[in-house]
């Protein structure tokens, strides 16, 4: 590995270089005033816009999805301070590499009084060791640290590091912003299509900024290769129609980690939508689930489990309908499995609730860790040999079958002593808030 593929200057303005670079390279923004969005961080007055003009920084995360401008605030952060600004490769680099250019930074501090300011981009790709190897560099203030990643750093970044990080959390843009974007590029005749002489409806800028899941990035690829598609006029204006940018947009852009934090997020939403009855909620986070990829067998383990906790014996045929799900699941496989998992979803969202069972079980549970150890009564032994019916093992057993239901003689403690009288499970039983009760279960 080549120490110049890993480590690398990062310039304000590389995206402006070259014509030749992507429409979404060329319109980064180079100054704060030209970014979009944001506004909770770098706008007038916030702390890391200060940072920012004061060239006062400290290590951080910028933590934000796609396109949401995480590279491009470090760019800006490059184009405002004095410090030497370096940025390294989290896929190419290694340990090596990372030493020797912390030994550079401590140098540079050393002799000139400069800082290094290290970026890295993805920071979730770097293992632990490569990690630690910028902690003491940290902590010395040898390098002030940006790392910008998508996934969550509380997942992916070791607690050492991100304890010397402010953590700063950037939003999805919204359409409107993403509008804002893309009606800048058709304008800008620098770095933009405004020389292009560009046609394009309104509705249609709408329709991409849509598309674009709040990704910048996204919305100027996909505006790029629509005027590119374009078939010039006689005057020479390139008309976007709408047949060229619904064959660029087939589908929705769904992002989705089935490793990272927004695996959980969505089957949190989907699984607490459904406890709460709200049958078109659980659909919707079911559909971003599917849609976007997710294992449809974890969604039926999750409903099973659902089926029992939140439902028991409030409707027994709970349990019957997601199990059943799970199987038909398994037989049937995608894509017509998104049917038996949206019945299975009905279901169990218009069911009634109780947490009965799952609160029953946890009493037993407590008492079961601070009673750990209580003798089985001798009477609900079982009395396998003469020994143990001579120690009393079975005596005073009532065998249900041989009485009347409710009899007198039928009472009979299958506790242990010191527990006698516990109710674990105590039914409680609340209507479904967002359809009817079936009527078994009601």
């Amino acid at each position: 590995m080549n120490e110049e593929r890993a480590l690398f200057p990062l310039s304000g303005d590389e995206g402006a270089a070259s014509g030749a670079a992507p429409l979404a390279d060329r319109m980064r923004p180079r100054t704060l005033e030209e970014i979009v969005g944001q506004a909770d961080l770098i706008g007038p007055g916030k702390p890391l816009r200060r940072l920012i003009e004061r060239d006062r920084l400290v290590s951080m995360i910028l933590w934000g999805p796609p396109g949401s401008g995480k590279t491009t605030l470090a760019r800006v952060i490059a184009h405002h301070t004095k410090a030497h600004v370096v940025r390294f490769s989290a896929v190419l680099g290694t340990i090596r590499e990372i030493r020797q250019a912390m030994l550079m930074a401590e140098k540079m501090r050393r002799a000139q009084g400069r800082r290094t300011i290290l970026f890295v981009d993805e920071v979730h790709h770097l293992n632990r060791a490569q990690q630690d190897a910028f902690l003491p560099f940290v902590e010395r203030g040898d390098v002030v640290f940006i790392g910008a990643t998508t996934e969550n750093p509380s997942f992916q970044v070791i607690a050492p590091l991100l304890s010397r990080c402010q953590v700063f959390v950037l939003q999805p843009l919204s359409e409107a912003e993403v509008l804002t974007i893309l009606r800048r590029a058709l304008a800008d005749e620098e770095r933009g299509l405004g020389r292009l002489r560009v046609e394009i409806e309104e509705r249609l800028l709408g329709a991409i900024a849509a598309y674009a899941c709040g990704d910048a990035r996204v919305a100027l690829n996909v505006l790029e290769m629509a005027v590119h598609s374009a078939e010039p006029r006689a005057d020479g204006t390139l008309r976007v129609t709408e047949e060229i940018v619904r064959e660029i947009i087939r589908r929705p852009l769904l992002f989705y980690d089935q490793s990272g934090e927004e695996h959980y997020n969505l089957i949190s939403a989907f699984i607490k939508s459904v406890r709460h009855s709200d049958a078109d909620a659980a659909l919707y986070w079911l559909a971003r689930m599917l849609e976007a990829g997710e294992d449809p067998l974890f969604i039926a383990r999750r409903l099973v489990i659902l089926a029992s906790e939140d439902i028991g014996l409030a409707d027994p045929h709970a349990l019957v309908h997601a199990v059943a799900a799970m199987h038909a699941v398994h037989f049937v496989g995608l894509p017509e499995a998104k049917l038996v998992l949206t019945q299975a979803a009905l279901y169990l969202a218009r069911a009634p609730k109780s947490n009965a069972v799952l609160r029953a079980y946890q009493a037993a549970e407590r008492d079961v860790r601070e009673h750990p150890r209580e003798p089985v009564p001798l009477h609900l032994r079982n009395p396998v040999t003469d020994l143990m019916r001579d120690l009393g093992y079975g005596r005073g057993y009532v065998y249900i079958h041989d009485h009347e239901p409710g009899a007198p003689e039928t009472e009979m403690p299958c506790l242990p002593e010191s527990l006698r009288g516990r109710k674990y499970y105590e039914e409680e039983v609340s209507a479904p808030t967002g359809g009817e009760a079936t009527a078994h279960g009601a």
